[in-house]
């Protein structure tokens, strides 16, 4: 049986701007939602928020979480020694017979590497450019071996660049930090927060053992495209121009350009039934500067 927010209690495992989003909409769809910080004043800050904190760093504390949980969301970048959602949530789920109904794994499009602006889907050989992707894949193939190990409903979501309130092209104008970094004929693809959310929620609604979706909206775009809009839209003058080989570029910023290609969402819409609240930029932008709270679900 998929687990229902409605009667359902999730545990998010990372407590980051997603894993908060998530949780809000779980809530707010009916259901509980517990959330694991290292971090007491972070612990103390998810209790204000209306969730149940979790300590992961305490066997007991974690374990009667995933035990209470009907679903579990790992949204935690893996690092060199592998996911630490994994690595935590193993012990808990092999020692303790517990068996969520459905476990969710958020890994990123940077698995598939560069396409040269071509399309790519979930079935396509992975070819991870960066560090950071060659984790992700690692860290896709252990959770899927736990899944078959543990016989548990692992789902996988590769997530693009991902955008909401407080982390948008909104912010850096309203900040005075924004620029307009090009690259000739690249290509970026997003989502709003929101809808990798109820991405989430539909795969929850039917599960898939081992299925591999990429959530992303309809309209794959340069960068600089979408900065230009939001500039206009707020009626501000356009953002400085630079280049991305610019030495003022950082290292970090010019690794999401070495990547160029456009995603497909059509395998999630197919099997999951999900459709992209916000399809593009403009909607999601519109949306964050209304301050609206789409439906849950």
């Amino acid at each position: 049986m998929s687990p229902s927010a409605r009667t359902g209690r999730l545990l998010v495992f990372g407590a980051g701007p997603l894993g908060r989003a998530t949780a809000r909409l779980f809530v707010g769809n009916g259901g509980t939602a517990a959330a694991t910080s290292r971090d007491a004043d972070r612990r103390a800050a998810l209790a204000r928020e209306g969730f149940i904190p979790v300590d992961p760093q305490d066997p007991a504390d974690l374990a009667g979480a995933v035990a209470a949980a009907s679903a579990v969301l790992v949204t935690a970048p893996p690092d060199a020694d592998g996911c630490p959602g994994l690595k935590a949530l193993t012990p808990v789920l092999g020692g303790a017979g517990v068996w969520p109904d459905w476990v969710g794994y958020v890994s990123s499009t940077a698995v598939y590497g560069d396409r040269n602006g071509g399309w790519a889907f979930e079935d396509d050989p992975l070819n991870a450019a960066t560090i950071p992707g060659a984790r992700r894949v690692k860290a896709e193939r252990d959770w899927l071996d736990a899944g078959r190990g543990f016989g548990l409903t692992v789902q996988i979501f590769r997530l693009p660049g991902i955008y909401g309130p407080g982390r948008s092209p909104l912010d850096r104008l309203a900040e005075g930090t924004a620029r307009r970094v090009t690259k000739p004929g690249q290509v970026f693809n997003r989502i709003h927060e929101d809808d990798a959310a109820r991405g989430f929620f539909a795969s929850m609604a039917r599960p898939r053992p081992g299925g591999v979706y990429t959530l992303t909206d309809d309209e794959p775009c340069p960068a600089d495209v979408v900065m230009e809009w939001a500039a206009t839209r707020l009626g501000l003058p356009l953002p400085p121009q630079v280049d991305w080989t610019d030495p003022s570029v950082s290292t970090e910023m010019r690794r999401f350009y070495l990547d160029s290609k456009r995603l497909s969402n059509a395998r999630a819409k197919a099997e999951l039934g999900w459709r992209p609240l916000y399809p593009s930029y403009r909607e999601g932008l519109e949306a964050i500067l209304a301050g609206h709270t789409p439906p849950p679900g």
